[in-house]
């Protein structure tokens, strides 16, 4: 075994400790005074400079090596879900409607066991460990980029990494990434089908707005398969419809609620403006009139091809090459460490957690409420930060 992996099976127990500690209190979004206030005391003694943030409580512990040379950022979301916690575990939530459902517990203990591992290592250079509020809806990392994360230790890191654990689908204790595109763009939309509401039994009198709305729902299905090249997808959900209020009304108006996921830029630009176009000339069609208002999300989470080679390395000279796996298609869910890839190369890498006994072919997924996370992987995932840290600040100097 190697020496990291041995320092990081000694830290184990007290990861396991604080881990279980935050999953009893979750806090939501960006403001997580709690949290904060566990990460300070966890790193507290150790010789980093920390700073907290202004407009999310945000903790960036900056450690410098001996030497000067380059930085590597790592980065842990701290942030639960909005989610009554049904897992029966004896560590389980006991903020009401609050849970850590995603795993974010365990990726901070995580980054915790990496900075107290890399604290007692001997390299040139400097490490920015990024603790991140808000990565559920409230792009916690692009707040902590305009606040300076990225310049925390006095110029851009050569490198960027993150681990997410998964509580299903990936197998226990295995490392699965893959090089480019790696989690979709999301944003959503809002639409409004504006027309003149009426009596139901004389529609020729108003401007029914709902079948204008249901042309709308079908349209984007042929919109994504027939715009957009099969291996450059976008995939495109109606999640809401909402219109009138009796059987025999017809309503001024029809909203729909949208989430669009998509692999490229290209793709992403294109959809949003072909979706606006659609509902446009469909609404026309009809005599009506349209609005359609976008969130924009998250970009896509891009794996520089470079470092993800350097991680399924690094992860099989650290555990061997059958605990590492590369994903052969990306998901569809997004994340935030996207707007740190925009501006670092580096790679995000899943981590399997399913807890023995349970088939991660049917295990509750992550955000289920009764999503459960195996401890034994947090010793892992802390030698593996600081292992990908000590190696590429090496390489780099």
């Amino acid at each position: 075994m190697s020496p990291m992996r041995a320092a990081a099976g000694d830290l184990q127990d007290d990861l396991v400790r604080l881990r279980r500690d935050l999953h009893r209190e979750p806090e939501l979004g960006l403001h997580l005074p709690r949290t904060q206030e566990k990460v300070l005391a966890a790193l507290d003694g150790l010789p980093l400079e920390t700073k907290t943030g202004t407009a999310l409580s945000s903790v960036t512990g900056v450690l410098h090596g001996a030497s000067p040379g380059p930085v590597v950022l790592l980065r842990g979301d701290m942030d639960a879900l909005p989610l009554t916690e049904r897992t029966g575990l004896p560590f389980a939530s006991e903020t009401p409607g609050t849970m850590h459902a995603c795993g974010h517990d365990l990726h901070t203990a995580m980054l915790v066991g990496a900075a107290r591992l890399l604290s007692s290592a001997e390299f040139a250079g400097s490490v920015v460990f990024m603790f991140q509020p808000g990565e559920e809806g409230e792009a916690g990392a692009r707040y902590m980029i305009e606040e300076g994360v990225l310049d925390a230790a006095g110029q851009r890191p050569v490198a960027a990494y993150a681990l997410h654990v998964a509580s299903s689908l990936v197998p226990a204790g295995m490392f699965v990434t893959r090089r480019g595109p790696i989690m979709a763009a999301a944003d959503e939309l809002h639409i409004r089908i504006i027309g003149a509401g009426g009596h139901g039994s004389q529609p020729h009198r108003a401007q029914d707005p709902i079948p204008a709305a249901s042309a709308v729902v079908t349209a984007l299905q042929t919109l994504a398969t027939r715009a957009f090249d099969a291996f450059d997808p976008v995939v495109i959900t109606v999640g809401s419809f909402h219109a009138g209020t009796a059987a025999n009304i017809i309503p001024d108006e029809a909203r729909l609620g949208v989430t669009v996921r998509s692999f490229s830029a290209d793709a992403r630009t294109r959809v949003l403006d072909g979706i606006r176009a659609l509902v446009g000339g469909i609404a026309s069609a009809h005599g009506l009139t349209s609005e359609v208002d976008y969130d924009i999300g998250y970009p896509v989470t891009v794996n520089d091809a470079g470092e993800t080679e350097f991680v399924a390395s690094t992860v099989g000279e650290l555990y061997g090459p059958e605990r590492f796996v590369w994903a052969p298609d990306p998901m569809t869910t997004a994340e935030d460490f996207s707007f740190v890839l925009e501006e670092v190369p580096g790679s995000f890498v899943f981590l399997g957690a399913c807890p023995p006994g349970r088939d991660p072919n049917t295990a509750p997924f992550n955000h289920a409420a009764t999503a459960v996370f195996d401890d034994a992987v947090l010793s892992d995932g802390a030698a593996l930060l600081a292992e990908l840290a000590l190696r590429r600040l090496a390489a780099a100097t």
